[in-house]
Order: C-alpha cells, then structure tokens, then sequence
C-alpha cells in the first residue's frame, strides 16, 4: 500500500460521540449558555468569571470523556500513512487516541495564556479562577481562540491541506470560518471524503466521496475505502 499524507479536519461531531456536546446540536447554545456570554473577546471584558466558570466546566467535562472510534480509528491510521489531524475542537481526545500529529485551530482546553501576551501559555488541569496571573502580571485566560480573534494556525492548516494526497473532513457543519475555508485549499485531483450524520453543502468541493453516517461509523467505512486506492 503506498504510504499516503492524508489530512483530515474534525470538527465537534466527531467528539459528541464522546458524550461532548456541540453548538450545532442545541440551538446556539452550549450547556445553557449563549456563545456572545462565553466565547467571545467582548464577553471576557464584560465578565471574566462568568467565562471562567464556563471554560472551567468545560475542562471538567473533557477530562472525564473518552476517545470513541472515530478518534481511535484516525490514530490507526499513522500504521500506514502520514497523517495530520486539523482540529476544530479544544479536547485533547485525537492525542488521547494516539494521535501524534494534532493541529488545533481553536486552542486547548488544557492550556491557559496571560489576556495580554498570548504566547505566555501554561498546562491546567483544575480550575482557572480569576486573580490566578500570569508570569506578566497579567489575569489567566482560557488558551481559546474566541469568536472574532484571529486563528493563528490557519496558514499552517492551509499549508498542511494543500500538501496532502488525500483530504478527509469528519464531523464539521462547514460553517465556522475561516475553518470552513481550509476545503478550497486541497487540491481539485485528490481524493475526498466527507463523514457526518447530515452531511452539510459540499457541491463546490470537487471529487468528494460522502459518509452520512456517525463518525464512529463512517471512520471505519473511510479506512475501507482507503485501503482499495
């Protein structure tokens, strides 16, 4: 089998296999709450505990979730092919799978940055609460890339999607810009694949295989399909 470079995008379908839920699902909210309250640079000035408390809740929810097979699935696939994994999610479940290449677009749950210089970035497994400063003196912040902030790994996810011999896209609305975006950069002769339980609008992105299934379901059906290429 030739040892394909196969990028792959996930979004937050793939984790609420895992038991984490996703806006799309719940109407524009997030465990009750709006996204303008908790994700977003505004809400962070107007009540910075109030997004603690959410990011807080968050990174208890994610260290008590699982990989699922999707995650697991992807991880397999390094054994034969170069892998890199563009994610749209803040869990850690791709590297928990075995994952070893991850890219996360929207920041990790497990870290926390100074409000006033981002590259100041710790681990944190607990809670952040507010008078815990960073070595600048400034309050910790949840390591999130907000609604309205800048994605400072785009142009690496571009690079890493334009490079690829095989794209793969799982669980993603194909909403969420500029994350959305990254599909126009694979090259038009490359093999697709789309995997989602309602899969989104697609007609632009030429030669696309689609999966409407689970990711669970549909990561087992990609690696069949990919071992008769």
């Amino acid at each position: 089998m030739k040892r394909n470079r196969i990028a792959v995008l996930t979004g937050a379908g793939i984790s609420a296999e895992s038991g984490l839920q996703t806006f799309r699902d719940s109407d524009g909210l997030w465990e009750n709450y709006r996204i303008e309250d908790v994700a977003t640079p505004s809400a962070w000035k107007k009540d910075p505990r109030l997004v603690l408390e959410f990011y807080n809740s968050r990174r208890r929810n994610v260290a008590q979730a699982k990989p699922n097979a999707a995650h697991y699935g992807l991880a397999e696939l390094e054994k034969d092919h170069d892998v890199i994994i563009i994610t749209q999610n803040i869990d850690d479940l791709h590297e928990r799978a075995g994952s070893t290449q991850v890219i996360h677009l929207h920041g990790e749950i497990f870290k926390m940055c100074s409000e006033r210089d981002k590259s100041l970035v710790r681990e944190i497994r607990g809670d952040i609460s507010t008078g815990d400063l960073a070595e600048d003196g400034a309050q910790y912040r949840p390591f999130i890339v907000w609604f309205g902030e800048p994605v400072p790994k785009i142009e690496e996810a571009m690079i890493e999607i334009s490079l690829a011999d095989i794209f793969v896209i799982v669980g993603t609305s194909l909403l969420v810009y500029p994350a959305a975006g990254l599909t126009e950069y694979a090259r038009a002769d490359i093999p697709k694949f789309i995997i989602d339980k309602r899969i989104p609008y697609t007609s632009r992105i030429p030669n696309l295989t689609a999966i409407e299934k689970p990711a669970t379901e549909g990561v087992e059906d990609l690696k069949k399909l990919l071992a008769q290429l």
